[in-house]
């Protein structure tokens, strides 16, 4: 077993000091909304501070069914910085390709990439940790990444199993001459056979925990192509030529066509899947060290194409 131990800079992802939020909902409880007023903590971990006594609204101690109101000021104690443990663990992986330099990973949806608030184990570097050597550019706790994609989004990922090809592929990342392309469901009919999204993204000034085209956000494209269009849905390939968090999520609904099971970003009623119909397909880059175009392709998961075959024969446009 490896096991890394942290410092107290690497602690600070999966701890916080002392923090103040003014609250600018109308009302609500106080769980709530506190989890809504930041990224830090799921709403589960909100409620062990209130009930921990650790949160207080404007000075004094409050249950998580205090209804607060807007311009109440709640602040969260200084955590205390713990220690953790990166643990190489045993978990399967769909590799694709691997050399001495890279790897190529096909990620199943509902697995987290990395370790993070909420998730300090069980992810894909937790099971790459344990198969391979990785690269050490990105931080302790994110070794081998140069790309991510969302939990709930299945597909291909390159991982660098050493500094010399994470530079490379970073680099490649920034010039945009790798290629990733996904395939995505999205409610409603597009009735472009192609189009580009060109917005800038950054964090919503309404909720925290989502991104949002916002005016001065990072700039964002993605390229989209309509591959078959049913009554109510439409199936479609994206390509990147940035890599933002959310990108083609926020970006699809802010056409009006947000992605099929999106949880975040999607309407209520919606295909039950899990999480959002959102596959990374193809992925190509030149190899860090023999210069070689590689490109890769990995088929839909099981969901995806039963859900597609069912679309088929009930909504499927004649």
């Amino acid at each position: 077993m490896i096991v890394l131990k942290n410092n107290l800079e690497g602690a600070a992802q999966f701890a916080s000091a002392a923090q103040t939020f003014t609250v600018t909902t109308e009302s609500g409880r106080l769980d709530k909304v506190l989890a809504g007023l930041q990224t830090t903590w799921t709403r589960s971990q909100v409620d062990k501070l209130i009930k921990t006594d650790q949160v207080r609204v404007n000075g004094a101690l409050q249950p998580s069914k205090y209804k607060v109101k807007a311009g109440d000021v709640v602040t969260v104690a200084a955590q205390k910085v713990q220690s953790t443990e990166l643990v190489a663990e045993d978990l399967p992986l769909d590799i694709v390709y691997e050399d001495d330099d890279v790897l190529v990973v096909n990620k199943p949806q509902g697995m987290v990439v990395h370790p993070s608030p909420g998730h300090p184990d069980h992810t894909l570097v937790n099971a790459l940790l344990y198969h391979s050597p990785l690269s050490t550019i990105n931080g302790e706790f994110r070794p081998g990444i140069v790309h991510r994609i969302d939990k709930d989004t299945s597909g291909l990922l390159m991982v660098a199993k050493n500094d010399r090809a994470h530079r490379s592929l970073a680099a490649q990342l920034k010039a945009k001459t790798n290629l990733r392309e996904y395939v995505a469901l999205v409610h409603g009919v597009i009735k472009e056979d192609t189009g580009t999204v060109n917005a800038p993204l950054g964090r919503s000034p309404k909720d925290r925990k989502k991104q949002a085209v916002v005016r001065d956000g990072r700039a964002a494209v993605t390229h989209f192509k309509v591959l078959k269009r049913y009554q109510h849905y439409t199936l479609i390939s994206c390509r990147l030529e940035t890599g933002r968090t959310h990108q083609i999520r926020v970006h699809l609904q802010s056409i009006g066509h947000p992605l099929v099971g999106d949880p975040l970003y999607g309407p209520k009623k919606t295909i039950k899947g899990n999480g959002q119909f959102l596959h990374a397909r193809l992925l190509g880059f030149k190899h860090p060290v023999t210069g070689e175009q590689l490109t890769f392709e990995a088929p839909l998961p099981p969901i995806f194409k039963a859900t597609l075959a069912k679309l088929d024969k009930s909504d499927l446009n004649h």
